[in-house]
Order: C-alpha cells, then structure tokens, then sequence
C-alpha cells in the first residue's frame, strides 16, 4: 500500500486522535526505520523510548516466535514459569520486593495509584486519600493517570478527574513541604519529566521529595516509565538521587516493543494489599514475560555502552549549543536527551525529518531524543550532523520562525 492510501484508509476508519507525521514505516533493521517508498530513516525516537534493542533485533526476534510455537497466553487464573523469574530479576535491580505485570506504563500508574489507597485503607486510615503530583509531570491519559498529570490541555476536556491532587512546581520545596501532610496517600514524581520536557529533577528538590514523604509517612511513587531500565545509565534514575520509594512504575522499555508494564511495590506495601485487590487478563503473559527477561539481560550487559555513549552524546550536543545561540539549554542524561530552543521546536523537527532523523516535539519548544540503547558512535555522530543541519534552517527574527528552503 502506498502512503497516500494507508493514509486515505485511516482518515476514514481511524479515531482521529493522533497528529501523525506523513511517514509509513513497513520494516525496521536496528536504529534503521524504512519507509513504504524504501527510504530509510535513523530513529532516534525509538518508539516513544520503547525499542531499547533497536528494531527487528535478531535475538528478541527469536525468542518471541519460539514462545510464540509453545505457549502465549493462560490468563493469571493460573501460574505459569516466567513471572515469578521476571519479577525476582526486577527486584534484584529495583531493591523492591514483589511486581505486579501490566500491559503498559499507564496501567503501572493505575496499579500504584490503587496500591497506596489500598495501604491506607487497609490500616484502617480511611483520611490519606490525596495525591501529590509535580507541574510538568506526564503519567498517562486513563483516568487516574491523568488526574496526576499536570497538563490543562490533557485533562480539562475529561473533568471531573480524582479529586485530591494537588500539583507541585519541580522548584519549589516550601510548596512541596506544604502539600504533603498527612492526609497525602502517595506522592508520585518522575525522576526525569519526559513528556514535560525532558526535566530531570535537582538534587536539591529530590532530596526534599525524600526528606517529605520520609517525615509525613507518604508513599513515594517513583514513575520510571520513561527514565528507567538503562535509559539514563542507571537501572532505575531515581537511583542517582538515593531514594528508596515504595512503588515504582515500569514500562516503554522493557519489552523493548511487546506490551508489557509493571508497578514494583515494596514489601510494606505489598503486605496491605490481597488477592482481588487489582486484576488483569493480559498483564504477565508469556510471551511479554519471556520478551522481558530477555531484554532485561541484554540491558544489563548494554550498561557500560549506555555509560560511554550517553557521556559522548552530552558532549556533541553541547557542541550543537555552543554554535546554534536558539538552543537555550541541553537536558537530561545518558541517552534521554532534550534540546530546549528559544522558539517552537516543530519546525526543528520537521525539517530532520526530511533529512532522515525521526526526533519530536514536546512541551512546545524541547526537541527529544530517545534513541535505542544499542546506538553507536557513528550513529550518534550523524544525527548530530542531520541535527546540525535543521537548527542551521531555523532563524530567530522577532518572535516568527522561518525555515529556509
């Protein structure tokens, strides 16, 4: 199918909630995406941070069709041999005792925003029913996911959401000591705001994320959906800050493109929570499980790589600063990376676009860059070079944006 009919065919089929770029990808070969018409693009999006192995990855490829020849599905009405293994390898990274599998990060949220009512509720402490979420923060677009995302334009159209949350800036430690009291059930953070801009948080307000929750008795929800598992060159990025949260939230890469989430609850937690509690017909199976583990075992041999092209990645974007006076700051780490520009960030986006990079926009005026884990040098240096290119079009000139042609 051409482009102009697999467009023309959703037009008319597909709930038109998604801004899709004008691009149909039929096949994918490591950091390599190849179009309908054959062309081929270095993806440095990776599926929204998904495809940690790259895409059409030999090894992953093989251990899904051999599950998929012996068992995919039972439902959670009876064990099977791989989630009790995926979440013990998942403990031994996080330091928290006990998983429950999902199919996405949204679902984690849910799970965890559930789990801390549940903990409270079970202890007979009916009053700790709030939230506390940060501005910028982005956890997902079910009903309770968003009701803890601070986005207007997410949740005004859907109100009225959870009542009880209250937002946060990621700067502000009297607002934050403010709003956790002990009517606060949980507080939920990510350690780097993904879809907010690629914000990673400040020592300093992560450690009063630390010392609140510690003094108040809330529940620390770290969300890792999109900072977690090695994309910042650490298991879990709230790591880097010596936190030690009660629920965290897992997804996007761990299945490195087969559905699959997680919530990690420690065992404090867990031993206030039983069985009916939460549910899922799809979450854990065996062909995510089986995907997962062995996903997390090429992570973790992929560690010092991640370290070694996160730091140099760091290094070149910085370089694009110093020659490019539009971008105002470089965020992030390892490789989760955001360029903020003094103008709107899509035309940037765009124009990599037609030069074969896939990066993209968010919070207006931040172009990220979530490449797969397993990005080489030389792939780095040619998105610094396509990247390099698409700043060069981008004029300031008042508050207008042109783009050479």
């Amino acid at each position: 199918m051409t482009t102009e009919t697999v467009t023309a065919l959703e037009a008319q089929h597909v709930l038109q909630t998604y801004k899709r770029q004008p691009v149909v990808f039929v096949r994918g070969e490591g950091t390599r995406l190849f179009d309908a018409d054959g062309r081929a693009y270095l993806d440095f999006i990776s599926g929204i941070g998904v495809a940690v192995l790259g895409h059409a990855h030999p090894g992953l490829a093989a251990v899904i069709a051999d599950q998929a020849r012996t068992l995919v599905h039972t439902s959670n009405l009876y064990y099977h041999p791989l989630q009790g293994q995926l979440a013990a390898r998942l403990s031994a990274l996080s330091g928290l005792q006990r998983a429950f599998f999902c199919n996405s990060g949204t679902e984690a949220v849910e799970a965890c925003l559930k789990f801390a009512r549940r903990f409270w509720y079970s202890q007979g402490v009916t009053n700790r029913t709030a939230y506390v979420a940060l501005e910028h923060g982005f956890s997902g677009r079910t009903m309770g996911a968003l009701s803890v995302t601070a986005n207007a334009h997410y949740r005004d159209p859907f109100g009225p959401l959870i009542p009880g949350v209250t937002f946060v800036a990621p700067d502000d430690i009297a607002g934050l000591e403010a709003a956790v009291t002990q009517s606060t059930a949980a507080l939920i953070a990510e350690p780097i705001q993904g879809e907010g801009g690629v914000r990673a948080l400040s020592p300093e307000f992560a450690a009063a994320i630390a010392r609140v929750t510690k003094t108040t008795g809330t529940l620390l929800i770290a969300d890792e959906v999109q900072c977690g598992l090695g994309r910042t060159g650490h298991s879990f990025h709230y790591q880097s800050f010596g936190w030690t949260p009660d629920l965290v939230t897992v997804g996007k890469a761990i299945g490195s493109g087969i559905p699959i989430g997680a919530a990690l609850v420690g065992e404090h937690v867990a031993t206030q929570i039983f069985a009916g509690d939460h549910g899922t017909t799809y979450g854990g199976n065996l062909l995510s499980t089986r995907a997962a583990l062995y996903v997390l075992a090429q992570l973790e041999a992929l560690k010092p790589h991640i370290a070694e092209m996160g730091t140099l990645f760091e290094q070149r974007l910085q370089d694009l600063q110093r020659q490019h006076p539009v971008i105002t700051s470089v965020r992030g780490a390892g490789l989760m990376r955001g360029l903020e520009l003094a103008v709107d960030a899509q035309p940037v986006v765009d124009a990599a676009l037609k030069a074969g990079l896939l990066v993209n926009r968010t919070a207006e005026r931040v172009v990220r860059m979530l490449p797969p884990l397993t990005v080489t040098k030389t792939e780095l240096e040619e998105a610094i070079g396509v990247l390099d290119g698409a700043l060069a079009s981008v004029k300031v000139e008042g508050s207008t944006v042109e783009m050479r042609a």
